[in-house]
This record gives C-alpha cells, sequence and structure tokens, in this order.
C-alpha cells in the first residue's frame, strides 16, 4: 500500500513538472514516448538486458533536445531549481553506463539539435562546432580543403563533440595527434546555476590552472558542454605507410612499441595483438600468432624517417618476428574498421538471437614497465578464478595507444550468456572487470584508459585516484551542490549499489 502511494505521488510530481517543463521550452522538442524513454534508460553497458527488454532501472521522464545554448542554460537552471536529476546526452556511444539513469526524477537533455559547424579557420588550424556536430560530418568537411580533425575513434560516424569532450575520448591515430585533451583549444559549458563559461581559444596560457580540464571528461557530472574549438592539421593521404608483422609473443610487440616511441617517432597507428584477439580482426592473414601494427603518415620526410625507425625497432628484436605481412592486408582492416549505426544495430540483433556478447572491454593504462606484467596476470586470474571460464569464446588483449612513458592495454572478451539475461553483467562481465582493474590498480596503472569511469567503474575511483581524488570531490561540491549533475557517475553512490551489484 504504502508503495502504492508512492508510485502515486512519484507520478503526479512528474506530470507537474512536465507542465512546467513546456513553459520554458517547445512541445516539439520534448519526447516523453515509452519506447524512446527505454531506450534513453540505459547506455551500451546493458545492451543485453536493454534488448531483451528486461531493463531493472528507471526511466527518465523526458528526453529534451535544445537548440542553443539560451536553452541549455533554462533547462538547466529549471533542473537545479526542482532538483531534477540531468543526464547529458550527444551521440549515446558511451559504455560503461555513464547515460544509465538511476533516479527516478530524471531527464535527459540531448545535444544532437545543436549540430552547426560554427567555423573552420585553416589559417588558424582550428575548427568551432556546436556540442551536437558528429564527428564524421566535421571530418567530411575538413577533407574537403585538405585537412583532417586526426581524431578517429571506431565511433566516429556517430560520436558527436559534446560526448567526446565529456569522455575524455581518444581516436586510432593518438599517437600522432593526441587525444581529445590534446586537441581542444576552447570550450563553452553550462554549469547547474544556468552560470554560463567561455574558455577562450589561445594555443597556450599562464593564467593558473587549466581549467579546459574541468569540463573535458567530467562526464557530465559537473556542466553541459555546448561548444567546442578544436585543432585541425593538414591532410596527407598519399603518403599513408602500412606495417604488419606476426609475432611469437605480447611482450616482443610491446618492446617494439617502446623502442619507436622512446625513439622520438610517432607513427599514427601503433598497435600490438594478443594470438586470441587478432584472431577476431585478422582473419585475412591471421596465423595462431600475435600481430604487430603501423602506420606511418604526414609529409613525405616525416613518414620516410618514421618507417626507417619502425624498421629497426623490428631488426633490432628480430627473435620474435615470425613473418612480415603484406602491407596492403593491414590498410584493408584498418579501412573496414569503425562502427556505423547499422553495425550498432546488428550487434544488439546479433546477442538477441544467439545469446552471446562479443566485443565487451575494459581499457586500462601503465607504465612500460608494469604493462605487460599486468597483460600476463590478468590472463592467470581469470583463467583460475572466474567460474564460468567454459562460456568464455575469446580472452584477449591489444595495446593501441602509446606514450614516451607507456601504453595501454585494452582486454577484450567474449564470452555465452547461459543465465538470464538482467543478470548477465553480474555473473559475467563485472568479475572479468574486476580482475582487470584490481590487477591493474597493484601495479600502479589506470583502471580507465579512455572510455571513462561511468557508473560501473565508481567502486574504484576512490582507489584510482588515491589522496587526490580530495579534488574531485570539492569540484563536485563546487560546481553541483545540489547533486543534479549525472548522479552516479564519477562519484560513488551508495544508492547505485543495487544496480551495481544485483
Amino acid at each position: 500500500m504504502a508503495n502504492e502511494q508512492l508510485l502515486k505521488e512519484t507520478t503526479k510530481v512528474k506530470e507537474n513538472l512536465l507542465k512546467e517543463l513546456h513553459s520554458i521550452i517547445s512541445a516539439e522538442q520534448i519526447i516523453t514516448e515509452q519506447e524512446a524513454l527505454y531506450d534513453a534508460s540505459a547506455d551500451r553497458y546493458k545492451k543485453y538486458a536493454k534488448a531483451k527488454k528486461v531493463l531493472d532501472v528507471p526511466l527518465p521522464m523526458a528526453i529534451v533536445y535544445p537548440n542553443s545554448t539560451s536553452e541549455v542554460q533554462s533547462l538547466m537552471q529549471f533542473c537545479n531549481e526542482h532538483k531534477i536529476n540531468v543526464i547529458p546526452r550527444s551521440g549515446k556511444t558511451a559504455t560503461e553506463g555513464g547515460l544509465e539513469n538511476w533516479k527516478e526524477i530524471a531527464i535527459v537533455i540531448d545535444g544532437s539539435k545543436m549540430n552547426s559547424i560554427i567555423k573552420i579557420d585553416p589559417y588558424n588550424m582550428q575548427a568551432t562546432v556546436q556540442a551536437g556536430v558528429k564527428l564524421e560530418t566535421l571530418e567530411d568537411e575538413l577533407r574537403k580543403i585538405g585537412y583532417t580533425t586526426g581524431h578517429s575513434p571506431q565511433s566516429k560516424p556517430v560520436a558527436q563533440y559534446g560526448g567526446l569532450l565529456a569522455t575524455r575520448s581518444i581516436g586510432q591515430f593518438s599517437t600522432l595527434y593526441g587525444a581529445i585533451e590534446d586537441m581542444v583549444v576552447g570550450l563553452e559549458c553550462v554549469f547547474p546555476n544556468g552560470h554560463v563559461s567561455r574558455i577562450k581559444n589561445v594555443p597556450r596560457r599562464s593564467g593558473g590552472p587549466d581549467i579546459r580540464h574541468i569540463v573535458i571528461g567530467n562526464e557530465g557530472t559537473l556542466c553541459y558542454i555546448t561548444e567546442v574549438t578544436v585543432k585541425i592539421f593538414k591532410y596527407y593521404p598519399e603518403n599513408n605507410v602500412f606495417h604488419g608483422y606476426l609475432l611469437k609473443d605480447v611482450d616482443t610487440g610491446i618492446h617494439i612499441l617502446r623502442e619507436v616511441i622512446t625513439n622520438g617517432f610517432r607513427p599514427s597507428v601503433a598497435r600490438v595483438y594478443s594470438e586470441e584477439d587478432a584472431r577476431q580482426h585478422f582473419s585475412h592473414f591471421y596465423k595462431d600468432k600475435c600481430v604487430l601494427i603501423f602506420m606511418s603518415e604526414g609529409p613525405k620526410g616525416i613518414v620516410k624517417a618514421t618507417n626507417e625507425a619502425i624498421e629497426n625497432a623490428v631488426s633490432k628484436f628480430q627473435d620474435g618476428i615470425v613473418e612480415k605481412v603484406e602491407d596492403q592486408l593491414i590498410e584493408y582492416w584498418f579501412n573496414n574498421l569503425n562502427w556505423t549505426q547499422g553495425h550498432i544495430d546488428r550487434e544488439f540483433q546479433t546477442m538477441v538471437e544467439q545469446h552471446k556478447h562479443d566485443g565487451f572491454t575494459t581499457e586500462v593504462s601503465a607504465d612500460w614497465e608494469n604493462i605487460t606484467k599486468i597483460y600476463h596476470n590478468v590472463m592467470k586470474r581469470v583463467r583460475e578464478e572466474f567460474d564460468r571460464i567454459e562460456d568464455i569464446t575469446m580472452l584477449g588483449g591489444h595495446s593501441s595507444h602509446s606514450y614516451l612513458n607507456g601504453t595501454n592495454m585494452y582486454f577484450v572478451y567474449n564470452y555465452h550468456i547461459n543465465c538470464a539475461p538482467e543478470d548477465e553483467m553480474r555473473i559475467y562481465h563485472h568479475p572479468i572487470h574486476s580482475i582487470i582493474i584490481e590487477e591493474t590498480l597493484k601495479l600502479g596503472g589506470s583502471m580507465c584508459h579512455h572510455h571513462g569511469i561511468g557508473k560501473y567503474r565508481t567502486e574504484w575511483t576512490e582507489e584510482e585516484h588515491g589522496s587526490a581524488y580530495y579534488m574531485l570531490e570539492k569540484l563536485k561540491e563546487a560546481f553541483d551542490p545540489n547533486g543534479i549533475m549525472n548522479f552516479g557517475t564519477i562519484f560513488p553512490q551508495e544508492e547505485g549499489l543495487k544496480y551495481i551489484k544485483g
């Protein structure tokens, strides 16, 4: 009886809030259809349960599509006044639960209608866009005039700039061009109280802490991103050169990556795949071996020097090389790597029909000394400790983003789902995910290289940051004192444990 009364009261509150919402934004910008709300209640993290229609989280009461910064400002002030949970959304490609709703009273603010390219400025090597502009849209416009964003995550055809900044995105060419935080020049964002902040476009300044980083990677927990200015680069596709090798082991590949990078060279692509992970990517030349790939691009002189550096590094570790792969086979693979909406739709359909999960990932980073230790420790522990090891159809990993002082490891695991759809994450993903994170943190690595914390790594947020977590807490207190921004993301919440633990 008490639950029925609470439900009635909550329903009434929602009805009244929706009426007020219609007074500040037009009706055609507000979506309340149940199917759309169900889709908006969770992201790709729970895609199997979502596809099976058994999600266990509340539906937001509306999805709202603002057309301008001023409309975002009004919406934020409205939500802040009424203590409505705000889930900022732009692109819908989140993978760690960052778009999942954990509150009965919540609104999704979707920036996809704010989709104008404001200015392309080749002389100053930058472009300014609204947050809802798709990465591929800007890239296509730049290619017409001989430029590129340099940013190419697999989600490139569907990802939007607001989401790319909010999740601290990285792309496949990061070793040359950097990640999104290296590309951002300036931005505009709106805080819960309606304050609009603009960070001006300058190449560098020494005006205190770099305040861009309050916004970049905040995962919608501090503010709403409305506009972005990014660097652009000259594009030299005619100079692209691909390299591929079959290796005896992952360790050889990591040694070669380190040799190239620490000698000062920056191929745009530098990757090594374990045997298991290589099997699902390189069937056109895979021979039960690890795979090492590089791509060099840029002006001819730089490409020539980079190619020589790669060849020298490979020769130094010749004992671990099985054979060279034809360059065009690597190029073919790379040209077919990115997602499309059709790919995403087929993935959902396959999961529902075949009851299997392909391509779940946990990406971490560490220094050169520890990254292979983490890899081997994880492989050993999962194989020894995971209760349903017989259901795993692939367990592997690859390194795909390297730096002067270390690299990442992108663990990938596929499995058949032999349980109720709503139990999949608890029985399969979470135990594997936990082992990977525990082994990474033990050796001083980071538990999240580029997908963010979302809601399903929050149980390790404090351990990830240690004494520096103090700074994160104070940012939340200062910029979102009413706690309306994306409840449960980044910051651990006791109330969310029922969704994490099941």
